[in-house]
């Protein structure tokens, strides 16, 4: 009985020293854990400050490098001397031109007038019709400067070229064109007209006809012959209207006597 009660005792102490073991770890550990706590805590803001720290100094660099740009951007606009601007202002100028000509090209393939661009600036083709029928062209070689210039040509030196080019080709070049386009295309019409009139009735023209260059003024006599008669009328066509197919002036007379 006393051997069980020592055993017992024995086994109480133990167990006691064993709990009290275990509770003095906990404490330890947690007064160790209350210690890196702190310390950890201290470091994660050390990084944080010299992340703040870094970025801060990126931003005043980034300002400065703005600063710097917009000054030398002020400076050299401010360098610019009058010449360099105007002749800025002259490029864009041209600029502006080059692409209304292009766009002209574009609108007007269908129309009889097209080009290509070339080394000084563009070629334009104004191919001319009548009825339906596939007549000359003419080229016109412009210089895309200012001012625009005439490089080459094929137009006929009775077409007044120099004239329109004085009233329309620096300011609208548009109707340069169309302008242009207009006398061509009537200078063609009435020289198709007289080739046909000679040939196709040359049966009933008593001689040659009768015409300037500029196909503006014919002149021819023609034969009628009613009931075995022949009587020779003699026509003088007018064009005063020089964009016109169509005589403004007709006169007919017969040995002398005018008709109309």
């Amino acid at each position: 009985m006393e051997l069980a009660n020592t055993l017992s005792q024995d086994g109480e102490s133990r167990g006691g020293v064993l709990a009290h073991l275990e509770r003095l770890e906990t404490q330890v550990s947690r007064s160790r854990k209350k210690m890196e706590e702190p310390q950890s805590a201290q470091a994660e803001e050390s990084a944080l400050g010299t992340r703040i720290h870094e970025l801060r100094r990126l931003r005043d660099k980034l300002r400065a490098e703005v600063k710097q740009h917009q000054a030398s951007v002020k400076a050299s606009t401010t360098n610019v001397e009058p010449d360099q601007t105007l002749e800025i202002t002259e490029q864009e100028s041209l600029k502006r031109k080059w692409e209304n000509v292009k766009a002209i090209l574009q609108a007007y393939r269908f129309t009889g007038i097209s080009g290509k661009l070339t080394s000084r600036g563009v070629c334009v083709c104004i191919s001319t019709a009548f009825e339906g029928n596939l007549l000359d062209s003419y080229f016109v070689d412009l210089v895309m400067r200012k001012p625009l210039q005439i490089h080459h040509h094929s137009i006929p030196v009775f077409i007044p070229l120099e004239e329109i080019s004085a009233k329309y080709l620096q300011t609208n070049i548009q109707h340069f064109l169309f302008t242009l386009c207009e006398y061509l295309n009537a200078y063609s019409g009435r020289k198709y007209q007289a080739d046909r009139l000679q040939s196709d009735f040359e049966a009933f023209l008593a001689g040659p006809l009768q015409r300037n260059s500029l196909c503006n003024l014919l002149s021819f006599t023609y034969k009628a012959e009613p009931e075995g008669q022949s009587f020779p009328f003699c026509a003088r066509l007018l064009y005063k209207d020089l964009t016109t197919t169509l005589p403004t002036d007709v006169t007919v007379t017969y040995q002398g006597s005018i008709f109309f």
